[in-house]
Parts: structure tokens; sequence; C-alpha cells
């Protein structure tokens, strides 16, 4: 025994546990260089699962036909056929997370081109269904192959289903809230009252002597009401660019019509204009209602959507465009004051994602700005919260970017 109580020859645990270490780091390193000739100086061969998961991600990134690695590495393909492409996607799934999943389908479909394997059934059923690859498949819609299109609604069913389960309880609440604040009454009802608002209301009667505040006036909510006490209507740029924001802005269109207090109307524009209202019991059919692509104009969506409002003062119209007008500025310009003049509120989303900082025309998001209207990009999470805060005649809690 040495004096560390080891049995002599034996490794210590220490080194036992650097060697793993280094074992691993070797292996890692064997994955990032990839299968060429020999073992790329680590002095490890990849082997079994390794091997397997090298020859998945050089039928992408590889230096052959299509991939984008150096040459002589990596030098694979998914070939032509969507089986193939199926099985390489079935393979992706084995050997990665979901998370990374999605981006190599991305990548593939951007890198390989491999939109027209989309409409292929088999395909479709081996997809990892996300936003992003929905956006795809609406963009595809017209192409769409009536043998095809069955699958194509199961992985959009299941993207819709999984947002709306995420989105509508909090949207619900959020809103619920937001409605029931802007009914206050000027004679609540004892369990109506807003101890809170009314103490605050109140201070300046505050009597020293008694220790207790004198209300001259009380607040309080309505009682909730099965009458509808706002109007809503969502105009949705469908412009490619905007893919993921039809995509969420549909589910939450679902969400709100769900909403007895909430009349929604959903409108889709690019040149022309689409109103899809009858279609919000079921968001899969207003997404299939989209027609991804084309120009945009702004101004002719407005005019339709202005001549919809019925209550401007009661009316929250919400603009999710990137703002690149096709149409006449000036006329857009002057339906969104209108608008704002009668009462309405005025809502201009850059992009409803979680996709960052989008691409948008500047010179008239600072238009709308100037009027009252300020154009900002909304992640999914955060929009009830908007919604909510326009819905009670409060400014808008932008983001910082």
């Amino acid at each position: 025994m040495d004096g560390a109580g080891n049995t002599d020859g034996a490794a210590p645990d220490g080194a036992t546990d650097a060697a793993a270490r280094d074992d691993e780091r070797l292996r890692r390193w064997r994955l990032v260089l990839g299968g060429g000739e020999g073992a790329e100086g680590t002095g490890r061969e990849l082997t079994g699962r390794d091997a397997a998961m090298d020859r998945t991600l050089a039928a992408l990134y590889g230096g052959g036909k299509g991939g984008g690695g150096r040459q002589g590495r990596r030098s694979a393909g998914l070939g032509a056929s969507a089986p193939s492409v199926a099985r390489w996607l079935g393979d992706i799934r084995t050997y990665f997370p979901a998370s990374v999943v999605q981006v190599v389908q991305r990548d593939a479909i951007d890198r390989l081109g491999l939109s027209a394997l989309l409409l292929e059934p088999e395909m479709l059923e081996a997809v990892e269904a996300d936003v992003h690859l929905v956006g795809t498949l609406l963009s595809l819609n017209r192409a769409m192959p009536e043998s095809s299109r069955e699958s194509a609604r199961a992985v959009v069913r299941k993207v819709v289903d999984k947002l709306e389960r995420k989105l509508a309880s909090r949207t619900r609440s959020t809103l619920t809230g937001a409605l029931d604040r802007s009914a206050r009454v000027r004679r609540p009802r004892h369990r109506d009252i807003d101890w809170d608002r009314t103490i605050r209301a109140n201070l300046k009667n505050y009597l020293p002597e008694h220790r207790t505040v004198v209300p001259e006036r009380l607040v309080g909510h309505g009682r909730a009401s099965r009458a509808v006490t706002k109007d809503v209507v969502l105009c949705i740029d469908q412009s490619g660019s905007m893919a993921a924001s039809v995509v969420y802005a549909s589910v939450f269109g679902a969400v709100l019509a769900s909403m007895r207090s909430i009349s929604t109307r959903l409108v889709v524009f690019d040149t022309s204009v689409v109103d899809l209202t009858e279609q919000l019991d079921d968001p899969v059919d207003v997404l299939f209602g989209t027609q991804l692509g084309g120009g945009t104009d702004i101004n002719r969506a407005l005019a339709y959507c202005q001549s919809r409002i019925t209550r401007p003062a009661e009316t929250v119209v919400v603009l999710i465009s990137d703002l690149y007008e096709g149409g006449i500025r000036d006329e857009m310009l002057k339906r969104v004051a209108a608008m704002k003049s009668a009462g309405t509120q005025f809502v201009t989303l850059l992009a409803l994602s979680d996709e960052g900082a989008p691409a948008y025309d500047r010179e008239h998001a600072a238009a709308l700005a100037a009027l009252g209207a300020p154009a900002f990009a909304c992640t999914p999470d955060h929009f009830p919260e908007v919604m909510a805060a326009a819905i009670e005649k409060r400014p808008l809690p932008i983001p910082v970017e």
C-alpha cells in the first residue's frame, strides 16, 4: 500500500478521472473533425454510435454535393428521394435532442433545398414539428398535392395545439383582469369595491385624530358581463418574412375569439385582403387559409379593417407587419391617424415571434410613432401584457431593445 492507501500498481482515483476526461475530450474533437481518413490526429477512431452520428451530420454538413464542410470530409448527401430524407430525419431524432433537431432541419431545408420534399407524406411523418416548419409548409400550401395535405395538417395541428396549451391560460387570465378593470363603476356594490384603489384615491381625506380615511368616492369593478365589451381586430401581414408571426397570431386569434367579452376579427393581407374571422374556431383552418409570400398593401388592409369598426372607442386594432409598404404610404398614415382620432387603440407589432429583432421599414415605423402608435417587436409571452394595456387604454409596455 502507498501513502494514500492505494494498492501498488493501481492508478489513483484522480488519475482515472483525468484519463476519462481526456478520453471524452478526444471523442468530442473527433466528432467535430468528422470521419475522414485515419483518426484526424486524435488517435481516436469513430465507432458504433459515434460513427452513426457522424454519418448523419455528414449528410448535411459534409464536403460533398450540397454539403458545407471541406472537401474530403464528411462527403455524403441526403439524396433526392423522400424515403432517404425520412430515414435521415429519424436518425437525427435518435441522436440529438429536439432543440438541435429543429436547427438541423431548418439547415437542411435552406442548404439542400428540401422544400419540395416536405410535400411527401413519408417525410412529413418523420419531421420534428415546430413553428418554422409550419411556416415552410404554409408557404408550400398552394403547391401541396392532396396526398400530402392530411399529413401536413397533422403536423400543423401538433404545433398549434402545443402553442395553444402554452399561451391560452395566461392570455385569458391577463385579459379577463384587464376587461374587469376597464369596466370600473362609480357606485360599486360592497363586495366589488377595490379597496387599494379606493384608499389611494382618498388619501387627501385622511383624519389623523381618527387614524382613518373618509372616502369621498368608491372605486370598484362592474360585475362580469356576458355582453361584448371590447372589439379586437388582428390585421396580419402574410408576406413570406412574417411566417412565424402568422402562426402565433392565428393561435392568439383563436384564444381571443374564445373569450365571451371580446369580439375578434382576423384579417390577413398581402396585395389583397382576406377576412378569416369565420375560421377562428380552428386556428389550423386559419393557417391553411393564408398564402405566405407575395407583396404588401398595408393601406388596403387598414381600409378594410377601418370599414368594419362600429365602436371606435371600444376597439383595439393590432397591425402585425414589418411595414414594408407596397401601397400608398400617405393614405396608410392618414388611416391610422383617423382611427386614433376616433378613439381606437392602435398597436403596431413588427413581429410576433421569438426570432429576435426583425428587419423592418424604419421610416414607416418612425412615422407611426409620430402619430402616437409606436411600432415594436413582441414575443408571444409578452403579447398578453400588450393587449391588456391596450384594452385598459394605458401606455403600452414596449420591450427595451
